[in-house]
């Protein structure tokens, strides 16, 4: 299988979509149980809601699934959110904290190494290829890392999340006019809910990427599934009725992000 597939643009936007792929070797897909072979905790139908959205756009997206190893996370296998439940590098559980793998088959720290060289260091290969791309071409570039995820998930957060989770490592990974833009947005969306560095402050690539004192922009939405989903089970069928107004939305967020342009650059 291609692990990355990459859509070449010339808009100084990029979306990167880690979390949307849900290949699985056979050899490892037999070490899953049944409750890993649900794949539960894909970003489902992300690639096709953000489809068109902004024309010019490069997309970067790995095709492979996050219980292969997680292209979000960082290669050390620190945690993200130290103190906090959460997933790692290569998780051991669902979201749930229920595990995923046949008992006795969860990959040792020799076959997570293997992974990472095999499938977490090419997708990000080629997402910074295409940042140095972009950044050439107009002097700065702009990542979007698009998400999303099921919005009741006692695991991880309490309550039900936002709508829109919106994520600069409390400012840190892009100018603030981008976080000011996606903060105005999302907030002035009727019908929808949104927060700013919420339990979902960006992940490990908005973190490592987001540079804005050399021109590298990094946000992290991270979108509740029940604004574009028909359910958040099996089989987690996308909902156009739900989904168009919220693209409308995202269209609307993407395009702003992108005519900041130049003035971005110090």
């Amino acid at each position: 299988m291609s692990l990355v597939e990459t859509h070449q643009g010339s808009s100084p936007v990029i979306l990167g979509l880690p979390h949307t792929g849900t290949e699985v070797p056979a050899g490892i897909f037999a070490r899953l149980n049944e409750n890993g072979r649900l794949l539960a905790d894909t970003d489902w139908h992300i690639e096709r809601l953000y489809d068109g959205l902004l024309p010019g756009a490069t997309t970067v997206r790995a095709t492979f699934h996050r219980y292969v190893i997680d292209a979000n996370r960082d290669p050390s296998g620190a945690s993200l959110y130290p103190g906090q439940n959460t997933t790692g590098l290569v998780p051991l559980t669902d979201f749930d904290g229920v595990p995923i793998w046949r008992e006795g088959e969860e990959p040792d720290e020799a076959e997570i190494a293997r992974r990472r060289d095999e499938f977490h260091k090419p997708y990000h290969e080629a997402l910074a290829g295409e940042i140095a791309r972009v950044k050439a071409l107009h002097g700065f570039a702009i990542l979007y890392d698009c998400h999303s995820i099921r919005s009741i998930i006692p695991f991880l957060f309490e309550g039900r999340l936002p709508d829109f989770n919106i994520g600069t490592d409390n400012g840190a990974t892009c100018a603030p006019e981008i976080e000011r833009v996606a903060a105005e947005t999302c907030a002035a969306a009727e019908g929808y809910t949104s927060i700013l560095n919420g339990r979902f402050k960006g992940g490990w690539t908005t973190r490592h990427y987001g540079r804005p004192v050399d021109q590298v922009h990094a946000i992290q939405m991270e979108l509740a599934q029940a604004t574009h989903l028909a359910t958040e089970a099996p089989p987690f069928a996308y909902d156009d009725a739900r989904a168009q107004p919220l693209r409308a939305i995202l269209s609307t967020l993407l395009t702003r992000i992108e005519a900041l342009g130049a003035g971005l650059k110090g």
